[in-house]
C-alpha cells in the first residue's frame, strides 16, 4: 500500500470516529431535551381573578400541557380536584392552582357544624393551632358584680387555619387602628355552635386554649369549667 492509499484509508477510519462520536453526541443532546420537555402533564391556572374563600367555577380555568418536571409536587392535575373547592386567598389571573391554595375539605359527621372565629396573635395561641388540633374555646363576660370567665365547649376539632387577614377597628377615643387576624374554622355541635356564637358577638373575648394530644380520651369533668373575682379572693367579684 502506498503513502497515498495509506492516507486515504486514514482518513475514512477518522470520518468514521468522528461520525460515531457525533452520532452519540446527538442522542445525548436529544435526551437531555426530551427528559426537559416530557412526559408533560395537565395543569390548571385561573382565567380570572378568583377572590379569597370563593368556590372555584369550572369557567375560571384553563388546562395548560406543560413538562411534568417543572411542575411543583402540590400542582393539581385533575379538574375534579379544582371545581367546587374554595381558594384560601386572593388568586390572580393566570397563577397556576395547586392544591396548597385550597382550603381543607370539610369532614363533619351528622351531628357536627362548622363556625368560624377570627383570633388574633393572643386570643388564638400565637398561631400554633393548625388543622386536626384540638382546643377548648372559653370566653370572659363582663357583669355587673364583676366578669367571669368560663369553659364554653372542650374538645373541639380545628376544621381549618385561614391566613391571616388585616381590619380597621375603632377604640373608645373613636381612633382606628389595624390589628391582624386569622379566621378558624370549628366542628361543633349545634348546642354548642350556638354558644360560641352567641360569646363571639358579646362576650368581652373569646379565647381558643390548646390541648396535648390524646387528651381527649381523658377525663376532664374534675376540671373548673367557670370563674369569677369571688374565686380569686377580689372585691366585687360574682357570678
Amino acid at each position: 500500500m502506498n503513502p497515498r492509499q495509506r492516507r486515504g484509508v486514514m482518513l475514512m477510519v477518522a470520518a468514521a470516529l468522528a461520525a460515531i462520536v457525533l452520532f452519540f453526541v446527538a442522542v445525548n443532546y436529544v435526551g437531555g431535551v426530551n427528559s426537559q420537555v416530557a412526559p408533560k402533564t395537565t395543569v390548571y391556572r385561573a382565567t380570572s381573578e378568583i377572590a379569597a374563600y370563593s368556590v372555584i367555577k369550572e369557567d375560571q380555568l384553563e388546562a395548560v400541557e406543560v413538562p411534568k418536571r417543572w411542575t411543583s409536587p402540590e400542582a393539581a392535575e385533575g379538574i375534579d380536584d379544582l371545581v367546587g373547592r374554595r381558594v384560601s386567598y386572593n388568586i390572580a389571573e393566570g397563577t397556576y392552582l395547586g392544591n396548597d391554595m385550597l382550603l381543607p375539605v370539610s369532614a363533619l359527621n351528622e351531628n357536627e357544624r362548622e363556625i368560624a372565629l377570627t383570633v388574633d396573635s393572643k386570643t388564638g395561641i400565637a398561631g400554633r393551632v393548625r388543622s386536626g388540633d384540638f382546643v377548648d374555646v372559653y370566653a370572659v363576660f363582663d357583669g355587673e358584680s364583676g366578669g367571669s370567665s368560663q369553659v364554653l365547649v372542650r374538645n373541639v376539632r380545628v376544621v381549618s387555619v385561614s391566613g391571616s387577614e388585616s381590619r380597621s377597628e375603632t377604640t373608645n377615643r373613636d381612633e382606628i387602628t389595624q390589628r391582624e387576624v386569622t379566621p378558624v374554622t370549628l366542628a361543633l355541635e349545634p348546642d354548642d355552635a350556638l354558644a360560641v356564637t352567641y360569646a363571639d358577638a358579646f362576650a368581652l373575648t373569646v379565647r381558643l386554649v390548646g390541648l396535648p394530644p390524646d387528651i381527649g380520651e381523658e377525663d376532664r369533668s374534675r376540671e373548673p369549667s367557670k370563674l369569677d373575682g369571688s374565686d380569686l379572693g377580689l372585691p366585687g367579684g360574682g357570678s
